[in-house]
């Protein structure tokens, strides 16, 4: 009888159609690795108003992406840049009328916490005599869009070449910051929002806007979902009270 007690749970869920399990929950939202204590925020005033709580997996755009296109079961995607929604969209995976920028973002240069390293951020400043032996942490600059626009805004300023061969690159731009606060490496260029999730790094410098291209957040619902919360939780994430948690967290408003 226990041992029927315990498998109870498990049959019912097994018991529940599809739609009945997806009305239990939140919606699926897949979302960039910058955004986890800003959304995970905004989940939960959502679920305060009484409605199931939004499921939040966080992890690179250009992963994300590649599991939209694939057919991953979600029901909203945010981006950390245009063009992984763009492909997104190319293959047909966005439900029409819902792609709209939520949020805008600044790039920053980050040393640990302890560091004395000072640089001004210009035009050929010294980033590869700066680093030493280390290496430069990066997210991947091949794919991951805070590793793009760093690229973008370090060949800008005319360092690239100096330490595109001493970059530590990483999956996403939370694994980079990790690889500063644990001294793995003496510098790292992430988000803006990034450092305020952190005690163990500080900025150097606010990389130029014009170094880069724009860093915006697109987001849009899935054509597959079918979660009756969907739309209306992104719509939540643009009223007033989603952009005040935001723009707590750093943010611009795109």
């Amino acid at each position: 009888m226990a041992r029927l007690l315990r498998l109870f749970p498990l049959l019912f869920a097994l018991l529940l159609a599809p739609d009945a399990m997806a009305r239990a929950r939140g919606p699926v939202v897949l979302a960039a690795a910058s955004l986890q204590e800003s959304l995970t925020e905004a989940a939960d005033a959502w679920a305060a108003k009484g409605h199931p709580k939004p499921v939040l997996s966080f992890a690179a755009s250009s992963a994300l992406a590649r599991q939209v296109i694939a057919g991953a079961p979600a029901d909203l995607f945010l981006s950390a840049d245009e063009p992984w929604m763009d492909a997104a969209a190319k293959a047909g995976m966005l439900r029409a009328g819902t792609r709209a920028t939520l949020l805008g973002n600044r790039l920053v240069l980050i040393a640990p916490a302890a560091s004395r390293a000072r640089l001004t951020i210009a035009r050929g400043f010294p980033l590869a005599r700066a680093l030493g032996s280390g290496r430069l942490a990066l997210a991947d600059p091949g794919a991951v869009p805070a590793g793009k626009y760093a690229k973008a805004a370090l060949a800008h300023l005319g360092v690239w070449s100096g330490v595109a061969g001493r970059v530590a690159p990483a999956e996403n731009v939370r694994a980079a910051l990790a690889l500063v606060e644990r001294g793995a490496a003496p510098f790292g260029v992430v988000y803006a929002t990034d450092v305020r999730a952190s005690t163990a790094v500080r900025i150097v410098g606010v990389f130029p806007a014009s170094s880069h291209p724009p860093i915006r957040y697109p987001v849009a619902v899935l054509k597959a979902s079918r979660h009756r919360d969907a739309g209306a939780f992104r719509a939540f994430l643009f009223s007033k009270r989603g952009r005040a948690i935001f723009a707590r967290h750093g943010f611009s408003a795109s």
